[in-house]
Formats: C-alpha cells, structure tokens, sequence
C-alpha cells in the first residue's frame, strides 16, 4: 500500500470527528507535504486529488488549509512542469474559497472561506499569476483559473478590482475570454459582471475594449429574449457599463447605436409563450432602457442633455412601440414585464414635448378596434385586478399631465356627461368610447355597483389631469352629472359626487373602525387628493365647494375622527386650509373668517393643528420613507426569480405598527406630491394666524344701515340705529375676545416684545406645541399645590400626634419613677425585716406576712396603672401607623419627621435603669 492509499484509509476516521482539530491539521499538513516532497508524480497527484476532495467536503479541512496550503499550491502554479498538479491545485484553491452547501455555520463561528478568500487575496503577486495562467492552452487550466477570480471577487471585490487595475493588460486578457469556447465564455461573462459593479474605471476600460460589440454579439448568437442565462449575463454586464455612466452612454449611442439593444424587445412567434427565462431576459433590457434615461448621480446640464438625446433617438427608433406591445397589447405577459414596461412609456415621455406628442397621437389595434394609446392606457387602470399594474399605468399619466398643459386640455376636453343610459353600459370592450367619457365613467360607476376602487382609480387620473391648470379645473368644474334618483331634478356637480364618494368610502369600515379590506383603506386618501389638487389656487373650485353646507361640517367630522387612518385625518385638515386660503367669498358663513371660526368652534385650531402635524409625521410624509422605499433594485443572478414573481399585496398582509395607511400609498403619493403638501400646510397656518389678527378688512364706506330710509321717522331712525349699534358692539366684543387669546398666546410663547435677542416662535406649529405645554404645565402646577396643600394638612396632624406621643411617653416616665419609688419601700421593708429578725422578734409578728401583703398592695397598684398605660399606647400606636402610611403615600420620609423622639426620655430611662441597678 502507498502513502497516499494510507492517507485515504484513515481520512474517514480522522474527519469523522469536527472536534480533532490537531489529527486535521497533522492530515492536511501530511498531504500539502507529499505534493511539496514527494518521490514520485503520481504521490503527488494522489494527494492533491485526496486535499482537494477533503478540503471540499469539510468545514475543519478548509480551515487548517488556510493556515499552511496557499504557499505550496502556489509553488505549483508557478513551477507549471506538471498540468495534472496545476489543475488539482486550481481546483483544491476554488474549494477552499467556496462555503460548503450541506454545513451550517452560527454567525459567530469562523467563516473558512471568507477567511481564505482574504488570505490568498493578500499573497503577493497572486493575482498577477492567476492572470498569467488565463494565456494557457488547457482548457480546465483556464475554466479553473475564472472559477477562482470570480470566488475572490464574491467574497473580496474591491481588493482584487484595484489589484487587476495595477496589473498591465490585466483586462485585456479577461476580455479575450469572451471569444474563447463556450464554457470559458460563459465563466468569463459572469467574472465581468462580478467585475463592473460599482467600479467606474473598470467599466471604461471594458468599453475601449470593444465590451459592446461583444456583449450584442453573444446576445444575437444566443437568440435575443428567446436565450437562456447567457443572455441575462450579457444584459447584466451592459447595464453595470452604463449604470450612472454617461460617457459610456454616450459611446454606446454613437458607436452600435440602439437597434440592436431595441430588437431585443421585439417579440418571436405566433405563442408570444413568456418563460421565467423569458422573462427575466425582458426585465433586464427593461431596465437598460430606464438607465438610458435616468441621469447620473450627479445631476448636472451635460447629464440632462444625455437623458434628453437618449429619449429622443429612442422614440426614433420606435421603441414606443415596442413597450405598448409589452404593456398594453400583451396582456398575458407576465405583471412585472408589464409593469416595468408601463415605467419606461412614462420615463420615456416626462419632460420631453416630442415624445409626449408622439404618445398623444400613438394608435392600437388593428382595422375597426383602433383606439388611442392612452384611452387602452386608461381602460388598464380602470380594469386590473393588480394593484401594481395600476400605479405603473397611472404612473404614465402623472408624467404625460406634468408641465403639460396642451395635453392637459386636451384630454379635460372630452370630459364630456353620457346620460345615464349610457353611463350605464360597460366600457370595457367599447373602444369607440372616448378618453373623458370612459374616465367619467369611472367616477360615476361606484354608483351602481357600490364598488368604490374603480371611482378611486378614476379620480386619480383626474387629478393628473387638473394639476396646476387652471384651465383644466374650470372645465371640470362645470361638469353636471345626472342624478341616480329621479326624483332630484337638479344635476349634481361632478365635484360634488366626489364628496359624496369620500363619505362612502368613511361608511366601508367594519365594526372596529378598520377599512373592510386592507385595499379600500386607499380609497379615502386619493379621492381626497384629487380634492386638494382640485382646490388649489381655484377659489371657484372652493366656492363650489361650499355652496353644500353639509362638505364642511362633514371635513370637520372626518378630521376629528380617530378611527380614520393619519393620512385621511390630515389631508381632510389640508382641504379645510384649502377653504381658507383660496376663498374669496364675501358671504357671511363662507368667507374664510367663518371657516376659521367654525373650526376654532368645532374642533379647535390647536386639535386641527396637531392633526396637520401627525401627517407630516407619518410614514407617508416623513424622511423615513425616502430610506425604506428605494429605487429599483439592480436586476442579478441572486434577486431575477424573485423580481419577475411580482405578486400583489395579499389582503391579510400586515403592515407597520406605527402605519395603518396601505402600503401602495407610498408610489401614490410621490415625492412631488409629499412636498407640495408640506408647502401648502405652511400657507395654511400662516393663513390662519393672519386671518385672526385681523379678522376682517376696514370698511371704508358708510353702511346702508346709518341711512335714514325715505318716510321714516326720527323715533324709527334712533331705534334702528340703537339695534345696528348693538350688533356692532356684540361683533367687537366677539373680535377683542377672539384677539385677546391670540394676544395670550403669543405673548405666552413669544416672550418679551423688547426683547430681539431671545428666540420667538414665528410658526404656527411651535405656538400650538408651546400652548399644549402650557396647558400641561398649568395643570401639572394646579395638582402639585392641591399635593403641597394635603401634605401641609397631614402634617400639621402627624404634628399633634407627634405632641400627643411625647405627652405620653412623659406620663410613662413618671409611672416608672413611681415604680422605683415603690421598688425603693419594698426594699425599705425587707430590710426593716431583717432588722427585726437580727434584734429577736417575738413569734407573734409574721414578718413574712407582712412583706407578701406590701408586696401584692404594691403589685396590684402598679398593675392597675400599668394596664390603663398600655391601653391608651395601643390606642396611639394604631394612629401613628395609619399617619406613616399616608405620609410615605405623599412621598415623605416618616424616619425623618419621628426623627429624635423619645431620646431624651430615653435617656432618663437609661439613668433610672442604672440608678436601680446600683
């Protein structure tokens, strides 16, 4: 038997057991001495074979590896003089870097392979030499060396990026691996993409290389979308070349062109059959197109421009199409492919006039079913049963309506009533239907079956549609709809149907408050944002508003309510501040002194302040949303199954503790939304604020009223002006008191006028928090004298008893000096009877007698007043236990207050004690 058929017999034994580290390291440090010494090759073969097969099966073995391997296997990478051993050695290398799939380690245990990865990356010029072995003929040398870069960079990336950045031609020759056999191909393919993330200088170099024309080339000869995990790795490695990297954007634009990054969309075949493959192939040229079109981190002119000219050759080359065929025309592609698809059309047209032109006159369908792009857009959101497919179709919408007012107008122009008949036919299938009339129909149909999500998805696009146009929100406003009752004569504004939806939607709620679906929670929200985009800078849209008494007090209401979630709370607060800022009504109980005074009234400003305040505190409308929600994630090896699995939110999904909100809102209300909400709320407070320190403009004409009307007497004239002077006296009266708790306000929180050097809170926000203090503070105060009055009292009692228990304990002195005194005549006596027994008595005098009888006299007598003392000290005992526990109730320290009583007299005790003993 050889050495090497011994150290296979024993190697069961020996790992066997986890626990021997040392008969480990003697096994391992016996086989890396054979490969080193040995006589014959075939030894050294043997027990490379024999390392490399332990090393990858045992979690101990690795780890004794790391301590003594690499130098001896890098000698035989170096040496070269045998393949067979050079081979071994690269794979005994990999499986030392590479973690063992069937053993689990506890956090705090060493990880052997990232162990390893860290030592070998430090062996000195070992990069260079693994670089080197890439130039070899064999072909496992070569697979063998990749699988080994790409374990280093798995485990090490920015070490070994900058160590083959100082290697010269380093990346060239990683390069000429793309055109080697498939295999090495392949294992070189996913080494790059390892390579290019987050290492800009990589990438350029991968560029000037000729990356692109390789990467394409691979994708073609692989068969496009159709291909398998090649193709996602050639996609992957193009996005990290173009991943916040303009030049290379700019190289890839002006060199291969877009075609053939566009052909890739393009859809095979007759099935259009979507596999998972297929899919994850679809995302990431998704996603290549969306970073075409995202500036670089750095947000700069030269950047916007690239993003520009990205957008506008991209429509040119017709890659509009292509994405409505993915997200529109394909409903049985897959949600995520739809979705993204959905993103890039609203990337692709925000902020671009041309293109938004070109989605504005795009067409579908085929003969007799062509119908505009963005009415099938709008029957996607008015029909999906996904809740993600929604936000990325109303996505586009948001960004074709924003600083767009032609195709704002355009699209408030067909907003045109049906009668009800026809209101009440489905839409669904009817692409004869114009754009306004199917979005009219959406508002209204919650009207018939009760359902208040197509109403909700409606009034969403509605709202991009009226942002910050004027124009759009006149138009609107004059929509009447027919009436669901016919016994109502009257049409309802459209405005007012909305109102009527937002109290439909607070009616869903099942008996604990919560929304009946985890969905319908959404509902309230966005209605009531199409109402605060809607009344924006529109006083008629306020007016309008208005003119129903029972909006105001129902907003009043809903603001108030607790069981209604924080983000409904608070923009029902915005809407009521909507009231107050845009109304230029001069009708008494709608100008916006009477909306401030009916909250004032109602709720209370400081209760409708604080309502504003749990808004821009909740998860919706606070800075901690911007780190949870995060852009996309890059689409990887690791994350592509998961990502192309796009599920909606389950109904019983939980959501966060703190946030009762869906969590969809989150993509509703965007950035631009959240900030315009936070600027509107500074100029509702400020609004506020100025409306009660000065209620109302001077007049400057003399009222009708102070006239003497034409054939009335003097009497009639005095009278009248007598009642008008009584008016105005109560109305100022109303005014000094309102102003007067302003003037108490600010003087509370402002401090002193003279003084510019303190701080004074200037925002409506800080006055209401300084008041709520206040108010806690006084009350805090209030409690603590009525305490301080209590202790006084209980005091003042423990005092008396205190007083009481000296008097006592005086009276108990004197009885114990009575029973000295009769202690002293009892001893008097017995020594009185001595005498009379040490002078001869007579047997007539029983001296013994004599001294029981004085002694059960004076016992009886002690015994007497002893028992009337104890009685009265129990008595007092109980008191003075019940006086300690109230006091320590009352915080104090009753050690304290009985502090030195009965020392004294303890004292005197001590004295007579010792006065008896002598």
């Amino acid at each position: 038997m050889d050495l090497v058929s011994g150290y296979k017999g024993v190697v069961g034994l020996v790992f066997g057991n986890e626990n021997s580290s040392s008969n480990e390291d003697s096994y391992v440090e016996r086989l890396l001495d054979c490969i080193s010494n040995g006589k014959l090759a075939e030894d050294r073969r043997n027990a490379m074979a024999e390392l490399q097969s332990v090393v990858a099966e045992s979690h101990a073995a690795q780890l004794a590896f790391g301590e003594m391997g690499f130098p001896v296997l890098l000698g035989v990478l170096r040496e070269r003089d045998d393949v067979e051993m050079v081979r071994g050695a690269l794979e005994t290398l990999v499986s030392a870097l590479t973690p063992i799939a069937h053993v689990k380690l506890n956090a705090n245990e060493v990880q052997p392979a990232l162990m390893n990865t860290d030592l070998l990356s430090r062996e000195g010029q070992s990069i260079s030499l693994f670089l080197s072995l890439l130039e070899e003929d064999d072909f496992y040398i070569r697979y063998y060396t990749l699988q080994l870069l790409t374990a280093l960079l798995t485990n090490s990336p920015i070490r070994l990026q900058e160590a083959i950045l100082t290697i010269p031609r380093g990346i060239t020759r990683l390069m000429d691996m793309l055109m080697d056999r498939e295999v090495i191909r392949n294992e070189a393919l996913l080494l790059l993409t390892y390579l290019t993330r987050e290492a800009e200088e990589i990438q350029k170099i991968l560029v000037f290389e000729g990356a692109f024309e390789k990467i394409f080339s691979i994708v073609k000869e692989e068969g496009g979308s159709e291909g398998g995990v090649v193709v996602q790795d050639c996609l992957e490695l193009l996005n990290n070349l173009l991943r916040n990297n303009s030049s290379n954007q700019v190289l890839l634009r002006e060199t291969i062109g877009f075609d053939s990054l566009i052909s890739i969309l393009k859809l095979r075949g007759t099935s259009y059959s979507f596999t998972q493959q297929k899919t994850i192939n679809l995302l990431s040229v998704l996603e290549t197109i969306s970073l075409l079109m995202n500036r670089d981190k750095e947000s700069d002119t030269a950047s916007n421009t690239n993003k520009l000219t990205n957008k506008t050759i991209l429509v040119q080359r017709k890659v509009l199409d292509h994405l409505l065929m993915l997200s529109v025309e394909s409903q049985w592609a897959p949600v995520s492919v739809r979705c993204l698809a959905f993103q890039c059309i609203g990337d692709l047209v925000s902020g671009h006039r041309q293109n938004l032109d070109a989605l504005a006159s795009k067409s579908l369908g085929d003969g007799s079913e062509v119908e505009p792009a963005l009415n099938s857009i709008l029957r996607i959101i008015l029909r999906t049963s996904s809740m993600q497919e929604f936000i990325a179709a109303d996505y586009v919408f948001k960004c074709f309506c924003e600083k767009n007012s032609d195709g704002q107008k355009m699209l408030a122009s067909t907003l045109i009533p049906q009668p009800m008949s026809i209101t009440n036919a489905r839409f669904e299938e009817d692409v004869n239907i114009s754009f306004g009339s199917m979005l009219l129909h959406g508002l209204v149909m919650s009207e018939h079956d009760g359902d208040l999500e197509i109403n909700s998805r409606a009034a969403s696009v509605l709202s991009h549609v009226m942002k910050d146009n004027i124009q759009c929100k006149e138009k609107v406003l004059q929509i009447k709809l027919e009436s669901s009752m016919p016994s109502l004569e009257s049409a309802e504004p459209l405005l007012h149907r909305m109102v009527k939806y937002l109290a439909l939607a607070s009616s869903r709620k099942g008996k604990d408050g919560k929304s009946a679906t985890p969905r319908s929670s959404c509902f309230q929200p966005i209605i009531l944002k199409l109402l605060a985009t809607w009344l924006y800078d529109c006083p008629n849209a306020v007016q309008s508003f208005l003119d129903s008494r029972p909006h105001l007090t129902y907003l009043i209401e809903l603001v108030s309510d607790n069981e209604s979630t924080v983000c409904a709370r608070g923009l029902a607060a915005v809407v009521l501040g909507e009231c107050v800022i845009y109304n230029k009504l001069n009708e008494s109980g709608k100008d916006a002194f009477a909306i401030v005074d009916t909250i004032s009234q109602k709720i209370g400003l400081t209760f409708y302040f604080l309502r504003l305040d749990e808004m821009q505190k909740s998860f919706l409308f606070s800075s901690e949303k911007s780190i949870h929600v995060q852009p996309r994630k890059p689409l990887t090896r690791s994350n592509a199954n998961s990502m192309t699995e796009m599920e909606d939110i389950e109904e019983n999904e939980s959501t966060d503790s703190h946030n009762d909100d869906h969590p969809m809102l989150a993509a509703i209300f965007d950035s631009q939304f959240v900030n315009f909400i936070k600027n509107l709320e500074g100029g509702i407070r400020d609004s506020i604020v100025q409306i009660y320190s000065h209620p109302k403009s001077n007049v400057s004409v003399v009222p009708a009223e102070l006239e003497q009307k034409k054939d009335e007497n003097d009497k009639d004239y005095i009278k009248r002006l007598k009642l008008f002077v009584e008016k105005q006296c109560s109305e100022i009266q109303d005014l000094l008191n309102r102003n007067a708790t302003l003037a108490e306000d600010l003087a509370s929180t402002g401090g002193s006028g003279s003084d510019h050097t303190e701080p004074r809170p200037n925002n409506s926000s800080e006055r209401v928090q300084i008041e709520t203090l206040r108010r806690d503070l006084k009350e805090v105060s209030q409690r603590l004298e009525m305490v301080k009055t209590e202790n006084i009292n209980i005091q003042t009692e423990a005092l008396s008893y205190k007083n009481l228990a000296e008097k006592l304990e005086a009276d108990l002195k004197s009885l114990s000096g009575a029973y000295n005194s009769l202690e002293q005549a009892n001893y008097n006596l017995e020594m009185d009877v001595r005498a009379l027994k040490s002078g001869g008595a007579g047997p007539g005098v029983d001296v013994e007698k004599i001294k029981a009888k004085a002694r059960e006299e004076a016992q009886k007598e002690s015994e007497g007043e002893l028992g009337d003392l104890l009685i009265c000290l129990g008595q007092e005992q109980s008191k003075v236990e019940k006086l300690s526990a109230r006091l320590i109730e009352l915080g104090e320290d009753v050690d304290v207050l009985l502090e030195g009583i009965g020392e004294d007299d303890t004292g005197l005790l001590d004295d007579d004690d010792d006065d008896d003993e002598d």
